[in-house]
């Protein structure tokens, strides 16, 4: 597998004791499916997460772009 794509992004708010992570990784299993997971909660803990599956390689980047600009409309900074 090439190098996948990945984000990561914070969210801080110290005046709403807020400390946020999102993350998205892109993984191949042991049969060949391409994963999208995403990852996110408090910084400093493991946070929830859920991974979806893609159909290539080619379809994460996108995905990742669309997913990202969400984030950073609601206030989240690349790291």
């Amino acid at each position: 597998m090439t190098a996948a794509p990945h984000f990561y992004a914070e969210r801080l708010d110290p005046a709403r004791n807020m400390a946020r992570f999102y993350a998205l990784d892109v993984t191949e299993d042991l049969f060949g499916q391409v994963w999208l997971e995403r990852r996110w909660g408090r910084i400093g803990t493991r946070g929830q997460s859920k991974s979806e599956p893609l159909a290539a390689l080619s379809d994460a980047a996108p995905r990742i772009a669309a997913l990202s600009d969400a984030k950073a409309r609601r206030g989240y900074l690349a790291r």
